[in-house]
């Protein structure tokens, strides 16, 4: 029976009606409903205007719904009926090269245009040599204080990235006595096919990453099958690409961020799990048709859709005349920012989360600070654009519109969504795994290090990924900080004025307003932003599907 108590909280409800809850809702959904439709609508208007697909051939639309729309729908339809989980497995794997593609495009213009395959390399070396010998100190000798470990990794770390004696040389009047490794590295590497840099320094790495993934989730054997299929598509990249018109460096990048890790993801998944086997027939059939479609209609001569999103419009700068602009720098410009943003936020955000869950005392100064952290969280972009003008150009002097500047700025922005989603994070890891930590006599770090860091890493990653989509859209910012409207090269350093992708969808709405912009480079713009947005807001919505489920 209910004790007074319960009795009393139970009469606080008031009487209980049934058909008042259903009401609230029905309203609910109803009101969920209209807004998904509305936004909807708007994002089918603005694609029809930048892919009209209505000035495609009757005979371009008939030769795709032959080849891949029907072929899909039997498939389809005959994997759902003998196992669901099988379709999703095959639509996941359709979904994860679509995304890859597009990452692969950014990244091969990185490589390419900004970084350069042998800068990369020497990059890469000057992190791995250090690490490599921080993980045999690490292993070899425990017996030494962790102060001496930490700055003799730090000596490492600084000697490799900067040189030796480096800035803190300069400072002193002591000229550099050896170069760092990222100017080192291209000099012995110079032999080396650009191709063959990109297999070792990015297509390995992405391979060793996918293979520990399916070997902590499926075991060791998929993981050896799945490190093996996105190293031998790497290599593949490289050597068939020339065979079908594609020089061998984008292929090679393309392959190695798109093709190995999505067929990884394709072998690795049917070994470890026969049942969803079948979902290959849907991938195939989607990829297969697409591809059958598109060598039908080039052979019989079809015109497609006159879409202004096109291999000219992603690979041009900014005209003039509306036919001919393009976006590529803005796309540049916009991967730069993100770099920065990421570099800049991620480590001080998810150390801030950390310390206040893990090690701040409960007293007066952190409820002040977790006050402050919630506001500034809905503070308006436009405020953090005149921060970061008075803080970075006024105050430090530093010049107005940079790559630097830009992505400080936008830092700023995010940086409480990722101390609140870190917290979030850190918070969801049951205590009871750190009580069993501390009972086997780990550490307060070791705990924090090895128990808690790894159960939060999921959901920390899920909302810095989320709080980059919400960067890469901003515009206010970048205007306050003096960001250009439009460039017209791509930036290839940190200390370059750069555009971003929305900035210049706003000058080519505003500052060039015409009908043509209007109905051809705005919604172009548009839609690659939105489909960038849509690219990382999937892949933070499958981590936390994935985090959920484990």
């Amino acid at each position: 029976m209910a004790t007074e108590g319960q009795t009393e909280i139970l009469e606080s409800f008031g009487q209980v009606n049934k058909t008042a809850g259903r009401l609230f809702q029905y309203l609910l959904q109803t009101a969920t409903a209209f807004g998904i439709i509305v936004l909807a609508f708007l994002l089918l208007f603005v694609t029809n205007d930048a892919i009209q697909p209505l000035t495609a051939d009757p005979g371009w639309h008939l030769t795709f719904f032959l080849t891949l729309v029907v072929p899909t729908l039997a498939v389809g339809t005959y994997v759902y009926r003998r196992n669901r989980d099988a379709l999703v497995f095959g639509v996941m794997v359709v979904g994860l090269l679509v995304v890859s593609l597009m990452f692969s495009g950014g990244a091969a213009l990185v490589l390419i245009d900004i970084v350069q395959p042998d800068t990369w390399a020497g990059i890469s070396l000057a992190f791995l040599v250090p690490a490599g010998l921080v993980v045999g100190l690490q292993r070899y000798s425990r017996q030494l204080p962790f102060l001496v470990r930490f700055g003799t990794a730090v000596v490492l770390f600084y000697a490799s990235l900067l040189g030796v004696p480096g800035p803190l040389g300069a400072l002193v009047g002591v000229s550099q006595v050896l170069p760092n490794t990222v100017d080192i590295a291209p000099s012995l590497l110079s032999g080396v096919p650009e191709w063959l840099l990109v297999v070792g320094f990015l297509g390995v790495p992405i391979a060793l990453g996918v293979g520990a993934y399916f070997r902590s989730v499926h075991g060791t054997e998929a993981g050896r099958s799945a490190a093996g299929v996105a190293v031998l598509a790497t290599v593949a990249g490289g050597l068939l690409g020339p065979l079908v018109g594609v020089d061998p460096l984008p292929a090679t990048t393309i392959a190695a961020v798109a093709v190995g890790p999505t067929g990884a993801y394709a072998v690795g998944g049917g070994i470890s799990d026969p049942d969803v086997r079948e979902g290959l027939l849907v991938a195939g059939a989607l990829v297969g048709g697409a591809l059958v479609g598109a060598l039908a209609v080039e052979t019989v001569g079809f015109v497609g859709p006159q879409a202004w999103v096109d291999y000219q419009f992603l690979t041009s700068a900014h005209s003039r005349n509306a036919i001919d602009a393009g976006l590529y720098p803005a796309i540049g410009g916009s991967i730069l920012l993100m770099v920065t943003v990421a570099v800049l936020s991620f480590p001080v955000g998810v150390g801030a989360a950390v310390y206040l869950e893990e090690y701040a005392p409960e007293n007066r100064f952190k409820r002040f600070v977790d006050v402050n952290i919630s506001n500034l969280a809905g503070v308006p972009s436009v405020v953090y654009g005149l921060l970061g003008l008075g803080v970075f150009v006024t105050y430090l002097g530093q010049p107005t519109g940079t790559v630097a500047i830009g992505g400080a700025t936008l830092g700023l922005l995010i940086l409480p969504i990722v101390i609140i989603s870190s917290r979030e994070a850190i918070r969801s890891v049951p205590n009871e795994q750190r009580q069993a930590s501390y009972g086997m006599g780990a550490t307060k770090w070791q705990t924090v290090r090895n128990v808690v860091l790894p159960n939060a890493f999921p959901g920390i990653l899920t909302g810095t990924i989320l709080a980059l989509g919400r960067a890469i859209g901003e515009t206010a910012p970048l205007i306050m900080i003096g960001a250009p409207s439009v460039v017209f090269s791509l930036p290839t350093e940190f200390t370059a004025k750069a555009s971003a992708m929305p900035l210049q969808v706003f000058a080519w709405a505003s500052l060039f307003a015409s009908e043509e912009f209007y109905t051809q480079a705005v919604p172009a713009g548009v839609v690659v932003l939105v489909a960038v947005l849509l690219a990382m807001n999937s892949v933070a919505i499958v981590l936390r599907n994935r985090y959920q489920r484990d």
